[in-house]
């Protein structure tokens, strides 16, 4: 799943990087760190969606499961994480790189197609070379070449391109790079507020197995978890804003460090609902001893 979605993600940066003019030679390695980083939320995520949803179709003890997902998820992510810093400080090579198109070169919004076009008269290679310009209602007009300090007369239409990505993906998209992003701010300041983060983080996550015991259709089951694992992640990304994190210490004032205090509700989420699936365990359990004793 990591390298699934580490590929997807390097594909995107790469669409987004050649939409964009004036082209500068990209950083290939920064490229892919970013893209790996991106891929360890939605993997961290992912693995354990699935996993609880293998374990409770093959009734596999819950503790047990719980355990063996929480170590290994802890160990994945912080071995990536570990990885991916190591492997940031290594020098990056510029890549050269090709120009798409050439002399003549039409920019517009292949989503608004009414909106102003550009051509630029020397292609890609001179983006502040003399261009034409067709603005709606109004003669085609002729434009020398602009200085690139001046960004407002100089701001051209990205690459035709579609970009028709539904909302609800590009949101998910934000997420998962703020996540990533929560979980290198954690690794800079320490191994510890790192494995705090995100062991609570997991425990939060590992604690919702039940939503795949909730019906008799593991595929609606896996679709109520996918919901539930889509709002912690949104959750996350509240609770770590600017303005959440005011709130905070205008409450707590000063009686806990910052950067335990989503943590503590991760977990304090996580333990009321164990807490809430070892009572239905006990209460179905004794069910069905009355059952069998009355039988």
């Amino acid at each position: 799943m990591l390298i699934l979605a580490a590929a997807i993600r390097f594909l995107a940066l790469r669409v987004d990087w050649a939409r964009n003019l004036p082209q500068q030679p990209e950083i290939l390695l920064s490229e892919i760190i970013a893209a790996v980083r991106w891929a360890l939320s939605l993997a961290i995520y992912g693995s354990l969606l699935l996993s609880l949803g293998y374990a409770a179709l093959e009734y596999i003890f819950a503790p047990v499961t719980i355990l063996c997902l929480y170590i290994l998820s802890l160990g994945f992510s912080l071995g990536v994480s570990l990885g991916l810093e190591y492997w940031g400080n290594v020098p990056p090579a510029l890549i050269s790189h090709r120009q798409l198109g050439g002399p003549g070169l039409i920019l517009a919004n292949a989503l608004h197609p009414t909106e102003t076009v550009v051509v630029l008269l020397k292609g890609p290679s001179e983006p502040f070379g003399p261009r034409v310009a067709a603005i709606p209602d109004r003669p085609l007009s002729y434009q020398a070449a602009t200085p690139e300090p001046v960004h407002s007369a100089a701001a051209l239409p990205p690459l035709p391109f579609r970009n028709d990505i539904p909302w609800f993906l590009k949101s998910l998209s934000i997420d998962l790079r703020l996540n990533s992003e929560y979980l290198r701010q954690r690794l800079n300041e320490g191994l510890l507020p790192f494995l705090i983060y995100a062991g609570a983080l997991i425990f939060f996550l590992g604690s919702l197995g039940f939503i795949h015991k909730f019906s008799a259709w593991p595929l609606a089951n896996l679709f109520l978890g996918c919901l539930a694992f889509r709002g912690i992640l949104a959750l996350e990304t509240f609770f770590n804003s600017a303005e959440m994190q005011e709130v905070f210490d205008s409450f707590l004032k000063d009686r806990l460090p910052p950067s335990l205090t989503v943590p503590l509700i991760f977990c304090a989420f996580g333990i009321l609902v164990h807490l809430y699936s070892l009572l239905v365990y006990f209460a179905k359990r004794r069910g069905n001893d009355e059952k069998a004793g009355q039988q």
